[in-house]
């Protein structure tokens, strides 16, 4: 299905206007443009580095600066250089930074490879210092192009290279070049699967109603845009409040119901909740008119509706969102306590950002030129590309998922083995056309719910009109939604809010089930009377613990129940919820 977009101006001779086809015209070449470049926009990039250009050329102060720290940087690196080569042990001049483990080895210790490390910290210091601090350069455009050079410095990496990465060479010695015939054959699987749309890696074994998402349970409604899951009780007696998820649709839900061991949703059900979640349909070109309204109404609002019907008795319902999904339900909450509408109990908000005015580097892919790109790129199919989402993804943590990979498979041999996180990130969906559009104009670029602009019914909503308790979980090492952003819930609400700051990324650190090794968090909470704490205080007088955060989170939900009863059934025949089929349903299987 195609848009066609008129544009209409006066003729030559005044008369009337005619209409013209420029904008389809333009928004064609800029969608096939977008295939190329994987959805970003040229123009952003060059308006970004000629802002950076043009005022660094027109500061000679900072040009003296960037010689003058050159030249000094320089000199202890060639002695050190030198010092290594006449075999001495010399401390490095050049530290990596906490998260970059490329050069941690033994062998990088010894010459030349040791010159070749320092001297590729020492360049890529420099470019740090050389895009910051440049006076009169936009915010937007200097973490542009910081980001830009970070991500060409680190294809140039000599970890990257068999010849100056000396733990190849060593095992390419050892095996006889045997690693270096297994990387070859692990590229020719990779570009077999990615010519045929499959997932790299060996994630086969996962597949949902197998290996994951195996949670029993029943489908009780069935729309145009979700399937409502509804899992069977696993206690004698439940909460009286269900617990309704809310998960993003940018990928399939069952990131919360993945193995049994570190399945959320099978955590919760062991523990007496009544668990309702909300699986997304992949949409396709049909559904590009789709848009938050949608959602809201299709998603977060029919689910709630169900839940009434279903269980007549339960007074109300815990609403817990992740990521984009809990952005959607603090929508919907805003809107259903401006109409009176108090059916929710608490709500919960795992990884989801309210205010994007620091959405983190994720940001550095939103600005009018780019949004308006990657809208013509969508308009030509009528939704988003899974794979033009993933290439921005993984260019946020190219060193981790990206050129170590390529070390790992490529040149060292090694097979990956896939697990269930690696299989469900893989499963990622498409987004509407019309849905995305309105998502990066109305939430990223004028952040319209943050300042009490945003429209539901063509009325706007507030935050501040949320009256249930609000728990909102953020991660150390978020690039999606960076915790700070996530904290911002406090300043938005006038009710109690409990924030929990616990470790791991976007991902993995929600699921961390108990047991998992290495876990900790934090958590406090304020009541709505409360003076405000800013994140950085928080984070520094916080209790913190060790293991999973979702125990303190299941006790602060019983904090907020009434009591007990006997389980709920799966759906309610008589009430026109019916049990559709088994969990998960079929809209998670679509491709």
């Amino acid at each position: 299905m195609t848009e066609t977009v008129l544009s209409r101006r006066p003729d030559m001779t005044g008369e009337l206007p005619f209409p013209l086809f420029t904008e389809s015209t333009d928004r064609l070449i800029h969608a096939i443009q977008g295939r190329f470049t994987q959805g970003l926009s040229p123009a952003s990039l060059l308006l970004a580095y000629l802002d950076w250009a043009a005022h660094l050329a027109n500061s000679p102060g900072k040009l003296a600066e960037l010689g003058q720290n050159a030249a000094a940087k320089a000199m202890p690196l060639l002695h050190h250089a030198f010092r290594r080569l006449c075999g001495e042990r010399q401390p490095d001049p050049f530290v990596p930074l906490a998260h970059d483990s490329r050069f941690d080895g033994p062998a990088w210790q010894l010459w030349p490879f040791s010159a070749l490390s320092q001297s590729f910290l020492f360049t890529e210091q420099w470019w740090h210092y050389a895009t910051s601090g440049i006076r009169g350069v936009g915010r937007h455009h200097l973490q542009v192009v910081e980001f830009t050079a970070r991500q060409l410095l680190d294809m140039a990496a000599p970890s990257n290279f068999p010849w100056t990465n000396p733990e190849v060479l060593q095992t390419t010695l050892a095996q006889g070049g045997l690693n270096l015939v297994r990387g070859m054959q692990n590229l020719a699987d990779d570009v077999a699967r990615a010519a045929s749309g499959q997932a790299l890696g060996s994630t086969a074994q996962f597949v949902p109603g197998q290996g994951v998402a195996v949670t029993p349970g029943k489908v009780v409604l069935r729309n145009r845009l979700m399937e409502l899951l509804q899992y069977a009780p696993a206690t004698d007696a439940v909460q009286a409040e269900p617990v309704l998820i809310v998960p993003a649709w940018i990928m399939k839900y069952y990131i919360l119901d993945l193995s049994p061991h570190n399945s959320l949703v099978r955590w919760l059900v062991a523990r007496g909740h009544t668990v309702f979640i909300v699986s997304w349909k992949n949409p396709r070109a049909e559904d590009r008119d789709l848009g938050m309204a949608d959602y809201r109404r299709l998603g977060v609002m029919a689910a709630l509706d169900a839940i009434a019907a279903i269980l007549p008795d339960a007074a109300k319902v815990h609403g817990v969102g992740y990521c984009l999904g809990g952005t959607l339900l603090a929508i919907a909450a805003s809107a259903m306590a401006r109409d009176g509408d108090d059916r929710l109990a608490s709500l919960t908000l795992l990884a989801a950002q309210t205010d994007f005015e620091e959405p983190g580097e994720i940001g550095l892919f939103i600005d009018e030129s780019q949004v308006t790109y990657l809208e013509d790129t969508m308009w030509d199919q009528g939704y988003l590309d899974t794979r033009q989402m993933a290439g921005a993804f993984q260019m946020l943590r190219s060193n981790d998922l990206i050129w170590s990979r390529m070390v790992r498979q490529y040149l060292l041999g090694e097979q990956e083995h896939g697990n269930d996180l690696m299989a469900w990130n893989a499963d990622a969906t498409r987004m509407p056309y019309r849905m995305h559009s309105e998502y990066l104009r109305q939430l990223f670029l004028d952040n319209q719910l943050a300042k009490g602009r945003y429209l539901v019914d063509g009325r706007p909503v507030a935050l501040s009109d949320i009256r249930a308790p609000v728990c909102a979980v953020g991660t150390t090492k978020d690039h999606v939604a960076p915790w700070r952003s996530v904290y911002k819930i406090g300043l938005l609400t006038d009710t109690s809010v409990t924030f929990i700051l616990c470790s791991g990324g976007h991902n993995a650190g929600i699921v961390s089930e108990p047991g998992h090794p290495h876990r900790r968090y934090q958590i406090a909470s304020r009541g709505a009377a409360d003076r405000y704490i800013d994140p950085d205080t928080w984070a520094a007088t916080a209790p913190g613990y060790d293991g999973s955060w979702w125990e303190a989170w299941e006790s602060w939900l019983r904090r907020h129940s009434a009591g007990r009863v006997p389980p709920p059934p799966l759906g309610a025949p008589s009430r026109g919820y019916s049990p559709l089929g088994e969990a998960p349903g079929t809209y998670v299987l679509t491709a």
